[in-house]
């Protein structure tokens, strides 16, 4: 064939060995859930151009039990796939302890798909037809940014409180004047992005390459999306945003603390 063999599933547990690159703590590994064979095939052989492992299931059924195995460094999947479908696929990989990270592509290219995609938790959603270079660059840029931001919370180590928010970066949560709040993966980064700094202003194509790992033009509307979404949970008023504020022909910016406290780091273990 004009492509080289996809790794079966039954073989999963004994891929054969690539070079890994020096990046790299260990080879990382994507799984694949793709009905369409062709399209699989382009995605692997680009990806393992990049030294990733890959593992394709063209079955909602065979991937979520793949999934389900665990040690998966990001998944790619389609929307329309016999047996379980994307859509609940997304649900159940978020319902999982460890956080995969979830590219979502398909041919339902609808505002209402792709909305639905991304609060189930999506990272990213690309409808068909994509550029495949476009894709691998995606899931380069998102795991960077996962991996930027596991370090940042160790780092961190603690929760950031400011404006009535709390926000702990190791487990992901957020709370609104003491009531936890539902943030989809990307909606907690670019909170927690804002909230690490109040009073700077950033274009919508700096919030890009920040929270989403890459600068495309054309994607700006992406930006502009989360945070009405963002607004909608963390705001009193929306229309009225007092946490996030749009800058007029700047971008956008966490206000600063006025007559309120500053914003604090608290250790999420006791002080000694």
């Amino acid at each position: 064939g004009r492509f080289p063999a996809l790794i079966p599933a039954t073989t999963l547990n004994h891929p054969e060995p690539l070079e890994t690159a020096t990046s790299m703590d260990h080879q990382k590994r994507i799984l694949i859930v793709e009905d369409d064979v062709d399209i699989a095939n382009v995605l692997a052989l680009h990806l393992r151009d990049e030294r990733y492992e890959v593992v394709h299931s063209a079955d909602g059924n065979e991937g979520l039990r793949l999934l389900e195995q665990g040690g998966w460094d990001a998944l790619i999947l389609d929307l329309m796939l016999p047996g379980v479908d994307g859509l609940e696929i997304c649900r159940r990989a978020r319902a999982m302890t460890r956080y995969t990270p979830i590219i979502i592509t398909s041919a339902r290219s609808s505002e209402v798909h792709r909305i639905l995609g991304l609060e189930l938790g999506a990272d990213d959603y690309l409808a068909k037809p994509f550029s495949v270079l476009e894709l691998v660059a995606r899931v380069k840029a998102l795991l960077r940014r996962v991996e930027a931001m596991a370090k940042d919370s160790r780092i961190d180590a603690g929760t950031l409180q400011t404006a009535g928010l709390t926000i702990d970066p190791l487990t992901r949560e957020a709370a609104v004047e003491g009531r936890r709040i539902e943030l989809t993966p990307r909606e907690f980064d670019l909170l927690y992005f804002f909230a690490q700094q109040p009073g700077k202003v950033f274009s919508r194509m700096d919030l890009l390459n920040a929270v989403w790992g890459y600068r495309h033009e054309g994607y700006e509307h992406t930006v502009n999306t989360h945070i009405n979404r963002l607004r909608a949970k963390i705001e009193a008023d929306p229309a009225e945003p007092t946490r996030i504020l749009t800058v007029w022909g700047r971008g956008y910016k966490f206000a600063a603390p006025s007559d309120g406290a500053p914003a604090q780091h608290t250790p999420s273990t006791d002080a000694p």
